[in-house]
């Protein structure tokens, strides 16, 4: 399963549509909060988190998943790119760091990287 976190209703809801029509499972949440909470972390294969959210930010989740020794592999989107983010991604294994709008095609190749990445969080793509 793959889960989607992002506080845009709308773009929570494009993801969930999109990944679907992918082949894959999806459960969205509307922050980080409520996808820690929801007891589905242990059957999320790949995390793709919106970084900029109220609260705990998407490369925050990411961080606090990997320190759990959960570690998921991790897509990061974002509308407000910068280097800080990117660097601050690479350096703590997120498997990819896209930038809104990204291409279909983009999204789905940084999923089968993450699906087929082992379980250590990823790499950086």
């Amino acid at each position: 399963m793959i889960s989607i976190v992002d506080d845009d209703p709308s773009a929570r809801e494009s993801l969930v549509d999109l990944v679907k029509s992918m082949g894959f499972s999806a459960e969205a949440f509307q922050s980080a909060e409520e996808f820690l909470q929801s007891g589905l972390l242990r059957d999320t294969s790949c995390l793709i988190a919106d970084v900029q959210m109220p609260g705990i930010t998407g490369l925050e989740l990411h961080t606090s998943i990997v320190r759990s020794d959960s570690a998921i592999p991790t897509i990061l989107i974002t509308a407000f790119p910068n280097e800080k983010d990117r660097a601050a991604a690479r350096r703590s294994g997120v498997t990819s760091y896209l930038v809104k709008p990204f291409d279909d095609k983009d999204l789905l190749a940084s999923i089968r990287s993450a699906l087929a990445s082992p379980d250590d969080g990823g790499r950086q793509s």
